[in-house]
């Protein structure tokens, strides 16, 4: 299984259980700010690539899972075997992104400048991956 698919679980998981359930639009925000603060840091918390497509960074295995959810919130509970390092950062990013407007996420990481718009080109760049030196740099 991927490591950003584990992360993703576990994001899900504490979600559901902290009764504040979330969207796809909103899981692949989150997982784009926890590897950006995660390769401020000098880690990177999952190998999989993030790409640049129409709503905002993605990562395509992750997105893939759970579209046949849509816009809705994904209220699952998963029994976590494998342990997630870090939660100590994850968990302060979930908390607060969770609280905001999906929409807000997307017009936060659509920002000009940043790392998305950089790849994205106004569509030339869709499903292009977003390099972690421009997500750490640019976010």
């Amino acid at each position: 299984m991927s490591e950003a698919l584990n992360i993703a679980k576990y994001i899900i998981n504490k979600c559901t259980v902290d009764k504040h359930p979330i969207s796809n639009l909103q899981l692949q925000k989150i997982l784009y700010y926890i590897q950006r603060e995660f390769l401020r840091k000098g880690i990177e918390p999952f190998s999989e690539q993030i790409e640049a497509w129409q709503f905002g960074p993605v990562v395509p295995v992750v997105y893939k899972k759970y579209c046949g959810f849509g816009a809705l919130p994904i209220r699952v509970k998963y029994d976590i075997s494998k342990k997630i390092d870090h939660t100590d950062v994850i968990n302060p990013i979930v908390e607060e992104k969770r609280k905001l407007n999906p929409w807000d996420l997307v017009y936060d990481t659509h920002s000009q400048g940043k790392a998305w718009d950089l790849i994205y080109k106004n569509g030339i760049g869709d499903h292009q991956i977003i390099p972690i030196d421009l997500i750490k740099n640019r976010g």
